[in-house]
């Protein structure tokens, strides 16, 4: 049997949903197909949400140890390692209910199958295999006006011997006890913040990395005041490797773990009891059956033009299968272009440079726009101002006095072209800028906008005064 639809959409993540929301409200008939028996895809139930709650713990454990500053007396706090695991599943089901993103669809006329596999078959047709517990289902065939992947992406296990051994982040909440130590490889955003997370709960943290600084997307500001940062607290981080050669389980259950760092001749190794892979996160492109359907893959990912479409016009692909900005913010956005441009027309593009991205470290950073490097490609008299949170009453107060904010400007126009902070409430920080940014406000009115006192936030008003100061002639 065969089902039509107008839209048919493959992946049940934040980008699926808004997908199959939107196309819904333009009156498209819609199904959503989601191989999970849940909505809500990695971010919600493996990534950003749990990740976040374990750094409301570990925030927890430092405010603690922190606590005798201010007079208050405490005794050191010892982590309860499965009672906290248990509420991070916890946490995670109630934002699940809380969304209740799968009773929208239904109220939106979303045919919605959950353990469903979509494979093409052709470029018009899907081929839908029941993967429920029971699998009774026989497969079934859906042809669609427009097809939009939300597919995602996935951890990457490097190719080296032993690497079985390791662990994806995904997998923390399974390990039954907390390690005494941990090698985390991988220094993206999210092997800096399992490190800071674990760093907080005791446990020793070895970070490691092939590039040449941690964070390698970020202004180099920022990696360096986090590396710097994570020295500190005790974290050893090790970049410029050679290379990461080997994993070995040990009859103790310990890991030995080899690496070559760039300037040496001879293999470091090293015992821990837990190695954790951050290495990246590659499309999901195996098992659609692109190949059958003639889309085209470029570096690992599907290859979209400026409206989502990929080499088959009536195929769109968003979010982290596209291999280009891999965060939730823009899979959304971008997934409602796509569902406009999948039932209207191709007329709608979303534009990349406004997208806040930011980690729950210690401390937090947080980047908008360009990187300085970047900027200076573009205007090589790009001014710039770094406003450093020790000029910050609230910093001080809190004890916080560590960070800055970095602005970036047009030397012509003075409007803001990237922003970047490290310290407390740094997301916050820069979602104010973005804000700014959005609205095309010049350094001039920032500069003028009266911020709360005393707040973190008002470092943005402080950054702007000091470009002005930088570039008399704007004022």
């Amino acid at each position: 049997m065969t089902e039509r639809f107008d839209v048919a959409v493959v992946g049940a993540g934040p980008a699926g949903i808004a997908a199959a929301l939107r196309a819904a409200e333009l009156g498209a008939s819609v199904v959503l197909v989601e191989r999970a028996d849940h909505v809500g895809g990695t971010c919600v139930n493996t990534g950003c949400v749990p990740t976040r709650a374990l750094a409301k713990a570990a925030r927890l454990m430092r405010e603690i140890r922190a606590a005798g500053a201010y007079g208050i007396r405490v005794s050191d706090p010892e982590l309860d390692w499965s009672a906290t695991a248990t509420l991070v599943r916890e946490r995670v089901g109630l934002v699940r209910e809380s969304k209740a993103d799968l009773d929208r669809l239904e109220k939106a006329g979303v045919d919605v199958r959950l353990s469903t596999t979509a494979e093409f078959t052709d470029a018009d047709t899907l081929r839908l295999r029941d993967d429920s517990a029971d699998g009774t289902a026989a497969p079934t065939e859906v042809t669609a006006s427009s097809v939009i992947l939300c597919v995602g992406g996935h951890s990457r296990v490097l190719p080296i011997p032993g690497a079985e051994h390791a662990l994806l982040p995904e997998h923390i909440l399974t390990v039954t006890e907390l390690p005494r130590s941990v090698a985390i490889i991988g220094g993206g955003n999210t092997g800096a913040q399992v490190s800071t997370i674990l760093d907080s709960f005791g446990v020793q943290v070895t970070l490691l990395d092939v590039a040449p600084r941690i964070l390698m997307p970020s202004d180099p500001d920022v990696s360096e005041a986090i590396t710097r940062e994570f020295t500190r607290l005790g974290i050893t981080v090790r970049t410029g490797l050679a290379g990461v050669d080997s994993l070995e389980k040990q009859p103790d259950g310990t890991i030995l773990l080899t690496w070559r760092e760039a300037d040496g001749d001879d293999p470091i190794t090293a015992a821990f009891d837990v190695v954790i892979m951050a290495a990246g996160w590659p499309a999901n492109v195996e098992g659609l059956g692109l190949e059958e359907a003639g889309v085209e893959i470029e570096r690992s990912a599907v290859a979209v033009d400026r409206y989502f479409r990929s080499s088959v016009p009536h195929i769109f692909a968003v979010g982290d299968l596209t291999g280009q900005d891999m965060l939730v913010q823009a899979a959304q956005f971008e997934a409602e272009a796509a569902a406009e441009n999948a039932v209207l027309g191709a007329n709608r593009a979303t534009p990349h440079h406004l997208l806040p991205v930011g980690a729950f470290t210690d401390p937090d950073y947080a980047s908008v726009g360009l990187t300085e490097d970047q900027a200076r490609e573009r205007d090589p008299q790009c001014v710039v101002a770094l406003a450093r949170y020790d000029r910050l009453e609230r910093a001080i107060i809190d004890d916080r006095a560590v960070g800055f904010l970095k602005l970036i400007a047009d030397s012509r126009r003075s409007l803001i072209l990237g922003a970047h902070a490290v310290g407390e409430n740094a997301v916050e920080v820069i979602q104010a800028v973005t804000t700014a940014m959005a609205a095309g406000a010049d350094v001039s009115s920032l500069a003028a906008v009266k911020f709360a006192y005393p707040t973190y936030t008002a470092i943005v008003g402080v950054a702007a005064r000091d470009l002005l100061k930088t570039a008399p002639d704007r004022r």
